[in-house]
């Protein structure tokens, strides 16, 4: 037998007051059945769907059958979920006089499907001509608003109902480094990618930004959205939550900062005009110390799309064809993934 603090360290009970799952090597588990059952219900009944042409709500949900489950298995979270999803629907063209309804079933809300993958199916109850018009819209646009709360209710099954399931280890603190864990886990993609692009960096305590070699890049995106959308979208907590696949912190005034990918990009807006331009102070966490790059965001929107167009200046130049792939990866793909905006006829 091993004396105390001696052999493999996940074995060697360490001074915590409860004594519980020490290092987290053991298997533990916690039910989200009920927790999600609430919290689906929240994000989807009442949900309004509006355009020009219609408005539409999800005004009751008929169905919710399935299960959920999160584990904690060597420190690391696991996330198990399955629903069967039935939703009734009511709405009405604009300036229509004939209202209609109409159900939603939602089959394979599941960890094995992406998002984008997850059937939205729309049913009328009585068909007639304007009804049909709505079931178009609900189909067509109605559908992609359902998936980014069904995208909210993954994060929120990540972020929020996992809270305190990696316990901390001796001389940590729960709400710092079980947190970190956690945020690790959940954008462990990009954090990867940060680092493979890092790896001959100038040493991180130079803080002379002047002998830094710095370049630029200028890129441009097309997005089925409008420019107002796509604004709110890099501005509102809930919506960069959704595709970083993550938390995040963000103040989106003058002076505001933020943080996503688990801390891999960090800074601050420097300036905001709503539906047109953003402007901020940008860097990824591995550069140089207070070296900032300045990107600039001009929102540009057309008759039936919106051009996005990127200037960033003051990017070390071992990083840029990094920096310009991950714009695309884990900017541009995932808006478009989680909000449905890269379709076009």
């Amino acid at each position: 037998m091993a004396r105390w603090g001696e052999g493999d360290p996940r074995w060697i009970v360490e001074e915590r007051p409860d004594a519980t799952n020490v290092n987290n090597w053991h298997w533990t588990e916690k039910n989200a059945c009920s927790w999600s059952q609430d919290k689906l219900k929240e994000l989807l009944v009442g949900l309004r769907m509006e355009s020009d042409l219609a408005d539409c709500h999800l005004s009751e949900m008929e169905k919710l059958e399935g299960e959920a489950v999160a584990n904690n298995r060597k420190g690391k979270l696991i996330f198990f979920y399955e629903w069967d999803i039935t939703l009734s629907w009511k709405g009405r063209l604009k300036g229509g006089t004939q209202a209609s309804e109409g159900k939603i079933h939602i089959p394979n809300l599941s960890e094995e499907n992406d998002i984008s993958e997850v059937e939205v199916t729309v049913t009328l109850k009585e068909s007639s001509p304007e009804g049909e018009i709505i079931k178009d819209f609900l189909h067509n646009c109605g559908s992609e608003k359902i998936r980014e709360k069904l995208k909210l209710y993954v994060v929120m099954l990540k972020e929020e109902f996992s809270k305190g399931m990696i316990l901390p280890k001796k001389g940590a603190e729960e709400n710092h480094e079980t947190r970190d864990q956690q945020i690790t886990n959940l954008s462990s993609g990009f954090s990867a990618k940060v680092q493979m692009n890092q790896v001959s960096k100038s040493p991180t305590n130079n803080k002379d930004s002047k002998t830094i070699d710095v370049t630029s890049l200028k890129v441009s995106q097309n997005f089925q959205c409008k420019g107002e959308d796509f604004y709110r979208a890099m501005t509102t907590p809930e919506m960069v939550s959704a595709f970083t696949n993550g938390p995040c912190k963000l103040e989106p005034k003058k002076g505001g900062h933020f943080e996503l990918f688990g801390g891999n990009i960090l800074g601050e807006f420097v300036e905001l005009v709503p539906d047109k331009k953003i402007v901020q102070r940008w860097r990824l966490k591995g550069w140089p110390a207070e070296h900032y790059s300045t990107v600039t965001m001009d929102i540009d929107q057309q008759e039936d799309h919106t051009v996005v167009r990127i200037s960033q200046t003051g990017i070390p130049k071992s990083d840029v064809d990094g920096t310009r792939e991950n714009w695309g990866r884990y900017y541009w793909d995932a808006i478009k993934r989680t909000f449905g905006w890269g379709y076009f006829m």
